[in-house]
């Protein structure tokens, strides 16, 4: 081929074979798995099969599987069929596991029989981190991401998107009846009858939207009995959850995860099925602070966690967070002053309204499970923008016996602003990456149980990448 550099003949034999070592170099990442699998004791984590059965036929090591298992979720193969394949064809896995290629059934009844195991191997890295003071950083950052489940939109069912389909359903039906009846009536006063195709277009469309008329009830009734709010029919545990204006809708799971901030390794997660993330903040702050070598932790978050219960349980844990407050006043959406607009003088127990009158203690309540103190003044009647305050006979300013956690907390964040940055920079980068690896689908397991472990394993795989990136494969390797 001329002055081409040329690859060796196919068909020429060599007299000392490479070794299947000689096509993995030293600092292929694809040896920090073997080295990492090899170091866990997979009978203490609880892994099925580690002791082989007397008689019968010999199965494959769990070793062996989670070995594959790792290494597809660190290249983007994460279905059993696709692992299957690339044991036959892909050197590194030739290599990983000495010419092994364990048939997709096998592969796939590791994951869904080893479920809690496999979490706690993702737990073991994370302890392996610490042991290699990669979590010494000071500040965690917590945010949630909507993943889409195995459950299309259509298969997922609300009380309110029954409603509204049950009604459609029945104006098909009423459509179709009148036009049957006016082919019946065009026969008997003219005796001209209507082209039959079109006839048995409308008698299948009418027996059609009965039978999903049949269906969308029995949903309805199942509804009634289990008293459950949303029903998924292909993985029952998904739920439809809003998300950004653009696609208001997705059915899956909210996975919450703690961040920290020095090196980008996810420290805890949590895989959920609530749309929301206000009650997570307390739990994943203890989480993270639980793996973290140090207990003096910050937690910031965004203010989808801000819940005024939530807080104060991280704060009297010893868990400082930063939570912008959200804008929900109505008052300041009609353009009068909100609460904000008031000042709160501790030393007198009295709030001073933006008029400079003194709003002073009247009485406490409890209210939704909360103290609450309220003030007022008696001088609105006579104040010059009241208009702009309240259409009431006075404004009544009311406080939360722990208001002054919320206030210590807002402090913070106006002291340091620059947090919600690193907050958006630590945490949002991991679930895009994490994302981008599992393409359009998501997850392809259902129910919760299932669903996180295959978290677990995208969790792991990341923070296997991201510390391979930071100390590279010798150190990472001399550690382990």
């Amino acid at each position: 081929m001329g002055r081409f550099i040329e690859g060796a003949d196919r068909t020429q034999a060599t007299l000392l074979p490479e070794t299947i070592d000689d096509y993995v170099g030293d600092e292929n990442p694809v040896r920090v798995v073997d080295a990492f699998v090899d170091a866990l004791d997979l009978a203490v984590l609880g892994f099925d099969g580690v002791i082989p059965e007397e008689t019968g036929r010999p199965s494959y090591h769990p070793a062996t599987i989670l070995k594959i298992y790792i290494y597809g979720y660190l290249n983007q193969v994460q279905s059993s069929r696709g692992l299957e394949r690339e044991c036959h064809r892909n050197l590194e896995l030739i290599w990983l596991t000495g010419r092994l290629a364990p048939d997709f059934k096998t592969i796939a009844d590791f994951r869904r029989n080893n479920g809690p195991a496999i979490r706690k191997v993702c737990q073991q890295f994370v302890a392996l981190c610490r042991g290699l003071d990669l979590l010494d950083a000071r500040i965690v950052a917590i945010d949630g991401s909507k993943f889409k489940a195995v459950n299309a939109k259509t298969k997922s069912f609300t009380r309110e998107k029954l409603k509204r389909r049950l009604g459609e359903i029945d104006a098909a039906i009423e459509k179709y009846l009148v036009e049957l009846d006016r082919a019946d009536e065009v026969v008997s006063k003219t005796g001209m009858s209507v082209p039959e195709a079109r006839l048995a277009r409308a008698v299948k469309k009418l027996a059609y939207c009965r039978r999903e008329a049949n269906a969308l009830k029995a949903i309805e009734r199942r509804m009634d009995s289990s008293g459950e709010m949303q029903v998924s029919l292909t993985d029952p545990d998904a739920r439809a959850m809003a998300t950004t204006s653009r696609k208001p809708r997705v059915v899956g799971y909210n996975v919450q995860s703690a961040v920290e901030t020095k090196h980008h390794l996810i420290v805890a997660h949590e895989v959920t099925n609530l749309g929301y993330d206000r009650d997570a903040l307390a739990m994943m702050a203890h989480a993270a602070r639980e793996v973290m070598p140090s207990d003096e932790i910050e937690a910031v978050a965004d203010k989808g966690y801000y819940k005024g219960e939530e807080i104060v349980a991280c704060e009297e844990a010893g868990i400082p967070v930063t939570v912008p407050k959200p804008h929900t006043s109505n008052a300041a959406a009609h353009g009068r002053f909100d609460r904000a607009d008031f000042t709160y003088i501790a030393r007198d127990d009295a709030y001073v309204c933006p008029a400079g009158a003194r709003l002073t203690y009247r009485f406490t309540n409890v209210e939704a499970g909360k103290t609450l103190h309220s003030y007022w003044t008696d001088a609105c009647g006579s104040c010059a923008i009241k208009g702009r305050c309240t259409t009431s006979k006075e404004r009544r300013v009311r406080r939360w016996e722990h208001e002054g956690i919320l206030e210590r907390v807002q402090k913070r964040l106006d002291d340091d602003p620059n947090k919600m940055s690193l907050r958006c920079q630590t945490v949002e980068h991991p679930f895009g990456t994490i994302k981008a690896w599992m393409g359009a689908t998501h997850f392809k397991m259902k129910t919760l149980e299932h669903v996180a472990t295959e978290m677990a394993l995208h969790v792991l795989a990341y923070n296997l990448k991201r510390v391979t990136a930071v100390l590279g494969v010798p150190k990472l390797l001399g550690a382990i």
